[in-house]
């Protein structure tokens, strides 16, 4: 069984990173989608940078530089612009199931890319999840999707597009770094965007800064931090579970800081998508009979 403590550090992670939903409602109308996106990364990458000789993160290699730029695309730079701009107008509680169908994604690519085998529970766990997704989207719109949905659904895309890239990475990185890596390349691509948001950085106010400064501290830096220390210690089953704790916990917290109550229905369609990933992520027959021998 694992310590203590390094159970406390990946139930801190879940908080963080569930809190992080409603810090975006708080601070994107403020700084705008580009404004924060930058703010956090900045603050998340200072951070980072700040304590890696510390933490032991080596400078990565020059042939592994095209690898952690596509990932800082996809999982900083992207997934950022896209999560903020979509939380513009969808509530944090819903945004959060969303973006937990992001395994499907990471589990897609991993078949096409890495010819892993797509069993029959894996289909039909995604198909579950698919339709729990669905029903999370159609739930406050009817049976017109919005587009500020369909906005937070890429985010999500690109999310799983993300955890499947750096599976090369790990191999010769820990997590922590790859994290510091994608975090900086990601506050780099991000520059060429923050002139067309800096009349909203300058004009935000006291509020909306705090949330943006907490955001890259906390749920990002901080959060990586926990992250690595809690999945290198925790055996992958437990730590992947835990990550299914965060979309409850969002709308916990969004229903406390910001009085949103999520509908019957985004609430059953949250639970369809977590049994859907949960299903999707269970080992298969092959792997439990390696494992046991």
């Amino acid at each position: 069984m694992a310590p203590p403590r390094v159970l406390l550090s990946g139930l801190a992670v879940v908080v963080l990173w569930a809190s992080a939903f409603p810090a975006i409602q708080v601070a994107a109308p403020q700084l705008g989608v580009v404004g924060l996106s930058f703010a956090r990364l900045v603050v998340a990458a200072l951070a980072l940078l700040a304590v890696s000789p510390f933490l032991g993160v080596r400078l990565p290699r020059t042939r592994d530089l095209p690898l952690i730029v596509a990932c800082a695309f996809f999982g900083m730079t992207a997934y950022q612009l896209l999560l903020n701009w979509g939380e513009l107008e969808v509530p944090a509680g819903t945004a959060s199931i969303i973006v937990a169908a992001a395994p499907l994604v990471s589990a897609a690519i991993a078949v096409a890319a890495f010819g892993e085998s797509l069993g029959v529970l894996k289909v039909v766990g995604s198909l579950v999840a698919i339709g729990g997704v669905l029903l999370v989207c159609l739930a406050r719109s009817g049976l017109s999707v919005s587009a500020s949905v369909w906005i937070v659904v890429g985010a999500m895309v690109v999310q799983g597009i993300y955890h499947p890239l750096t599976r090369p990475l790990l191999k010769r990185y820990s997590g922590l770094e790859v994290a510091t890596y994608a975090m900086v390349a990601g506050t780099v691509m991000t520059l060429p965007f923050v002139p067309l948001g800096w009349a909203a950085i300058v004009a935000s106010d006291t509020p909306s800064r705090f949330a943006a400064l907490y955001l890259g501290l906390f749920p990002s830096a901080l959060g990586f931090v926990l992250w690595g220390y809690a999945a290198a210690h925790l055996p992958v089953v437990t730590s992947t579970s835990l990550l299914y704790l965060v979309p409850p916990v969002a709308v916990l917290i969004a229903f406390v800081w910001l009085g949103e109550i999520p509908t019957f229905t985004e609430l059953i369609g949250g639970a369809i998508v977590i049994v859907g990933v949960l299903i999707v992520r269970a080992p298969s027959t092959r792997a439990r009979r390696a494992a046991s021998t």
